[in-house]
């Protein structure tokens, strides 16, 4: 990107300098200073809190290095959720953001308000669009940690494309065999869903952790007020 230059060079700083604060390479921040860098997020946000902007600022102005201008990239906002157009067909969403603190009061505000009420917002990179919601959740315990490349360990935050919940009934086994988080009447939970009961009008939940303490489990289909597929995960 180039902004990061830019600002860099604003603050009178050398690459070195900022790869130090940031916890990376020089090669790494000379390739994240490229027009097309691909940025881990985690890094984006690190390096977003050392020039004081936020991520979507960043997204927001790219720098024409020859002409040294700022074009603008109009966002938008769909579902609650801010859009910020990049190149190659990408977008940076900027999502609501369920925190484990947060989860109580999102459910109980799901009863005034089926979008729920959200004060933070998290950042996620995209390859397209989806008519669909988005909303990130942070995962509480490790009972989708299995080391995996699938993995979803505690405290990991994931994006969520929110799915009408009777696809899940409808045992159609392209909704089947993938991550999802699930809005109950009490909790919310992030499973491995496997299947539907038809007979019981239940959910098969299962634990990608498979120590003794995770159980496997049926969740009735009735306590179930959102259903999210997870597209996405940063740890």
């Amino acid at each position: 990107m180039y902004i990061i230059k830019q600002l860099r060079r604003k603050k009178n700083i050398s690459q070195s300098d900022l790869a130090r604060e940031i916890g990376v390479s020089l090669r790494t921040i000379q390739l994240y200073e490229r027009k097309d860098a691909n940025i881990p997020i985690k890094n984006l946000t690190k390096i977003s809190e050392y020039f004081g902007k936020s991520i979507a600022e960043l997204y927001l102005h790219e720098v024409n290095d020859l002409e040294g201008t700022y074009v603008k990239r109009q966002p938008f906002t769909k579902h609650g959720s801010v859009f910020y157009p990049l190149e190659y067909g990408k977008y940076l969403i900027m999502a609501p953001l369920v925190l484990m603190e947060k989860q109580k009061e999102y459910i109980k505000d799901l009863a005034v308000d089926d979008s729920g009420k959200n004060t933070f917002q998290t950042g996620f990179i995209v390859d397209f669009l989806h008519e669909e919601a988005h909303r990130a959740f942070e995962i509480a315990g490790d009972s989708m940690n299995d080391n995996s490349i699938a993995a979803i360990p505690n405290k990991a935050i994931v994006l969520g494309l929110r799915l009408n919940a009777d696809l899940l009934a409808k045992e159609d086994g392209m909704v089947f065999n993938k991550s999802y988080v699930l809005v109950c009447r009490d909790r919310i939970i992030c499973k491995w869903i496997t299947g539907f009961n038809k007979k019981k009008n239940t959910i098969y939940c299962q634990n990608l952790n498979k120590s003794p303490e995770y159980q496997d489990f049926e969740l009735p289909f009735k306590d179930v007020l959102q259903v999210y597929k997870v597209i996405k995960k940063q740890l």
